[in-house]
């Protein structure tokens, strides 16, 4: 089960990978105002960011998303960024092969602004659906960001594993009629 998760997120993220090497500095960057002024940038670094928190928590056994150190470099250059890409597809290839889902305490997010924010138990496995649908979702937003900055997007970019599967059996299905 938990490979399986493991092998949708990596093929999310070589969809981002593809991105980025197609659509250069200029339109990674580029603002776009009627899409809250974020950038693909942006919504890549805040992705790759969450990864590198859940794959430190397979070390440390505590994932904290908030707690992230917001890199300029991976919000401005896209060969960097696919270059962080590359390296979270190492290490969760990498723990593919241990097939190990463990438990994980998750700092919450909700907490009062006057209290210290609490911790609530997870599983590996569940931070990686958390992660995949997260990444999804920004990648919808990098999608839309792409295309009002006149890129052209794959039209299954931004769709889940999930979605692409079931699509993919419906037109199967169409077909044999």
């Amino acid at each position: 089960m938990i490979r399986n998760s493991i092998l949708d997120n990596l093929a999310t993220i070589d969809q981002g990978i593809e991105l980025l090497r197609e659509i250069g500095a200029a339109r990674y960057t580029q603002r776009i105002p009627v899409c809250f002024n974020s950038a693909a940038g942006g919504h890549m670094r805040h992705v790759i960011e969450h990864y590198l928190s859940f794959l430190q928590a397979l070390e440390t056994g505590e994932v904290d998303y908030e707690s992230r150190p917001r890199d300029p470099l991976i919000e401005s250059d896209p060969a960097y960024a696919i270059g962080q890409l590359e390296v979270i597809k190492q290490r969760l290839t990498a723990f593919a092969v241990e097939n190990f889902d463990g438990m994980l305490r998750v700092r919450v997010e909700t907490a009062p602004s006057d209290e210290p924010s609490p911790w609530a138990g997870s599983t590996t496995l569940r931070e990686l659906e958390f992660l995949l649908s997260h990444t999804v979702h920004h990648y919808a937003l990098v999608a839309v960001v792409c295309r009002l900055a006149g890129h052209a997007v794959p039209a299954d970019f931004g769709m889940a594993p999930s979605t692409l599967r079931y699509l993919k059996t419906q037109s199967a299905a169409a077909c044999a009629r």
